[in-house]
């Protein structure tokens, strides 16, 4: 980028500053020293040791809690997120139920390591509350239609009743497009953690097949060399593989199988025809 030329002609010359001098005197008194206690002396302050040694006795006397209420609610603690601090089972919900939901999808999605059972994990909540929106729904939608059953008179149960959900949306209708609103953020929320866990899968099912391969590869070669003798046993782990014996094994036994069904494949119209 190009400036446009200055040129200093006949440019007045300033004198020289003057020196400048402090804003302050030197006689200016200093700050007075702060006579409330700091961390320190509250630490040496006798009576603070005494009060917090006896909030540390009290403390040990606590047996948590006694009502089958406060009981409920301790026992949901170890249900609640870090993160966020939301509850992901309410006290009024089925905490079994919480239990079969998710191991219907531990069973279906069969994640492995960490990340997998994580993501896994957020599919089981992000399902339960989906499922926890509907019922809400269906609530409010049963409690409108009876609040408002007395003031329909049709004199036929069936009107009656339409009428009643009608009025029920209508006087409910700011609840529902919440609720909407919430289920939808909800599903979408599940879609995208459900796409995601199917490529970490995909990904992580590809690499185990090529390292099975691999691995088989090296244990057809290694009972070749050991032909003519008993050959010693194999341990993938020397090649820096996780899998047993009987994995690579299995891998070989289905290699074969496959291998077998494309030749009956090629021939199976050729022995259809002549017989």
């Amino acid at each position: 980028m190009s400036f446009l030329p200055f040129y200093f002609i006949n440019f007045p010359t300033r004198p020289a500053l003057r020196p400048i001098h402090a804003c302050y005197s030197q006689g200016m008194n200093l700050i007075p020293k702060s006579t409330s206690p700091n961390g320190l002396d509250r630490a040496a302050d006798p009576a603070a040791t005494n009060r917090a040694a006896a909030n540390k006795a009290n403390a040990q006397k606590s047996t948590g809690p006694r009502t089958e209420a406060g009981k409920q609610r301790s026992s949901l603690n170890a249900l609640r997120h870090g993160l966020t601090g939301q509850t992901v089972v309410l006290p009024t919900e089925d905490h079994a139920a919480y239990q079969r939901h998710s191991q219907s999808l531990l069973d279906d999605c069969r994640p492995k390591g960490a990340i997998e059972t994580q993501i896994v994990q957020s599919l089981i909540d992000t399902s339960w509350r989906i499922n926890r929106a509907t019922a809400v729904e269906t609530n409010l939608l049963s409690l409108g239609i009876t609040e408002m059953e007395s003031r329909i008179q049709a004199n036929h149960p069936e009107a009656e009743a339409a009428l009643a959900m009608a009025l029920a949306f209508r006087e409910h209708n700011r609840a529902f497009a919440n609720i909407s609103v919430h289920s939808q953020r909800l599903t979408r929320q599940f879609e995208r953690t459900l796409a995601l866990l199917r490529q970490l899968q995909a990904e992580r099912r590809a690499n185990e097949e090529r390292q099975l391969d691999n691995a088989a590869k090296i244990l057809k070669m290694h009972k070749h060399q050991h032909r003519s003798s008993e050959p010693a046993p194999y341990n993938p782990a020397d090649d820096g593989f996780v899998f047993s014996n009987a994995e690579i094994e299995t891998f070989l036994h289905r290699e074969e199988r496959m291998e077998q069904a494309k030749i009956h494949d090629f021939y199976a119209p050729d022995v259809a025809q002549a017989s």
